[in-house]
């Protein structure tokens, strides 16, 4: 799913929330809704820019392991069931 905010937008909006701003303020000037808010506040709240692009980066890597590892698995799979044939 494509967002219309980027990381870097989102964490300068949770900064608002974080100097004082009213979440019921920011959600309303931002068009967002309150479930958006809370689910950025809970994978951002804290981070900085930088955090975010590691964020990304660990994010693809893991997207790519999980890829390896299904991609083997088949493998595995399609060995044992030809040499159970084979046996």
């Amino acid at each position: 799913m494509k967002t219309r905010f980027t990381e870097e937008q989102i964490i300068k909006i949770l900064k608002e929330h974080e100097s004082g701003k009213r979440a019921a303020d920011i959600v309303r000037e931002h068009n967002i809704t309150e479930q958006t808010f809370y689910r950025w506040k809970s994978k951002y709240g804290g981070m900085e820019i930088n955090e975010t692009k590691r964020l990304k980066q660990l994010e693809e890597e893991n997207r790519r392991l999980k890829e390896l590892v299904a991609d083997l698995s088949l493998d595995n799979r399609i060995l044992k069931d030809v040499l159970s044939k084979n046996g």
